[in-house]
């Protein structure tokens, strides 16, 4: 009843949203303002779902890809708002909170990324017709629900010693160390107690999927239209992975596939899985790089503001270049508690123990040399590279990333077991 209540609305939203091209867009908003969904003691506004809608469709176009129907879509986005409704409302039951200094850092972070300043980064988003108090909140939201779901499903999470071994020892781990592999995801979901009947039903539908599929049909496309998975507006993609990272699900299948196979649906219980080999390459890991690297961490603080945080990085790079002594500097100025005492030090480190951005400028810096200050989310740095060599993995090394492996595998099948949880037991009414 609630899907078919929920084709309705979406039809009837984009009916009064689009349905003639002579009314100005401000008109447009005012018109279908109203509650198009209630999500336990929330409500969906249909100017939220407009707005996605928009935003999607502007994506898709940058993107080259082709847009769905309208009430594919609509369904899809009215499906992701219910979910992130959901969990906003768990999170503030648990008191799960973004602080604003926090959340300056992150977006700080997002402009740098993209080559810009934070002035620079605001005068885009008005270009593009987007407030920057809006984006704020929607990367608030966004850390929000990643910490909430950290929170809840690692306790979800158990890996035994046996896990680790029987990782290692496994097919998939040699797989890992040489190729890396890019999935595409259909998801079709089942109730807990369907008949057999309805799973019937829903097997010939993804053998007819399968089959659209093999006979040219855009997967991406397919899955915006069909998958009820949360990647499904991605087009189904779920990124690079090493084959120990892939879905124990359907891990196996993938490593017997060719590049752009479609393999037969997969059931399991609760859902029908349609899987497709977009690319592979080689990772060859066998050797890593290490480097022994040392820092100075300055941050704003409620004494100090982030423009004064950024005259002291200058500062202190300026002593530097004078001739002081990092170390000595680390000890006097350096506010990340675990190495300011040693001069900084950091000891031997691989880039993916640190955030990107400090990752990157590591690998960028010769040895010997003192970097540029450069911002990440916990603050102003400079490095300095005291050594680099290249090592054969260590057996420790070795089960460190296993056991990474087996937490981002089982985190991604707890947190789609989770979502349909809380789905399930949320009051939810799909309205106009």
């Amino acid at each position: 009843m609630l899907r078919k209540l929920c084709r309705q609305s979406t039809v009837a939203l984009f009916t009064l949203a689009l349905g003639s091209a002579f009314i100005p867009a401000h008109a447009v908003y005012e018109e279908i303002e109203g509650i198009v969904a209630v999500v336990d003691d929330d409500v969906v506004l249909a100017s939220e779902l407009r707005y996605r809608y928009d935003q999607v469709v502007q994506q898709m176009r940058a993107q080259d890809m082709r847009i769905p129907p309208n009430d594919v879509l609509l369904n899809q986005l009215m499906e992701r708002l219910i979910l992130e409704s959901i969990q906003r409302q768990e999170a503030d039951r648990r008191g799960v909170q973004i602080d604003d200094e926090t959340l300056t850092r992150a977006v700080m972070n997002f402009a740098q990324g993209n080559n810009l300043t934070l002035e620079q980064f605001q005068q885009a988003l008005a270009a593009d017709g987007m407030s920057y108090r809006a984006f704020r909140e929607e990367i608030r939201t966004e850390m929000i629900i990643g910490r909430l779901q950290r929170g809840i499903i690692n306790r979800r999470i158990s890996i035994s010693e046996q896990d680790v071994q029987g990782l290692l020892n496994s097919p998939y781990y040699q797989q890992l160390l040489s190729d890396e592999y890019r999935v595409g995801h259909i998801l079709l979901s089942l109730e807990e107690r369907a008949s057999e009947e309805t799973v019937a039903v829903a097997e010939a539908a993804a053998r007819d999927i399968v089959r659209e599929l093999r006979e040219g049909a855009d997967f991406a496309q397919m899955a915006i239209a069909k998958s009820s998975s949360s990647r499904a507006l991605e087009g189904g993609d779920l990124g690079w992975r090493r084959a120990a990272e892939l879905p124990s699900l359907f891990a196996e299948e993938v490593l017997s596939m060719e590049v752009g196979e479609i393999a037969q649906p997969i059931k399991t219980a609760g859902a029908i899985h349609i899987i497709k080999l977009l690319e592979q390459r080689g990772a060859g890991v066998q050797r890593i790089t290490q480097t022994d690297v040392r820092h100075i961490l300055v941050k704003p603080s409620e004494i100090r503001s982030p423009e004064e945080t950024a005259d002291l990085i200058q500062s202190i790079k300026a002593e530097l270049d004078a001739g002081a002594d990092f170390a000595e500097l680390a000890k006097t100025h350096s506010e990340d508690p675990a190495s300011a005492l040693n001069g900084g030090e950091l000891g031997w480190a691989t880039p993916d123990q640190f955030v990107p951005q400090f990752a990157t400028v590591m690998d960028a810096t010769a040895i010997g040399a003192t970097s540029q200050p450069f911002l990440s989310n916990f603050g102003w740095h400079i490095l300095q590279v005291n050594d680099r060599r290249e090592e054969d993995m260590s057996q420790e090394a070795r089960e460190n990333m296993a056991v990474e492996i087996l937490h981002k595998r089982r985190f991604e099948e707890e947190r789609q077991e989770w979502l349909k949880e809380i789905r399930d037991e949320a009051f939810v009414e799909v309205r106009l």
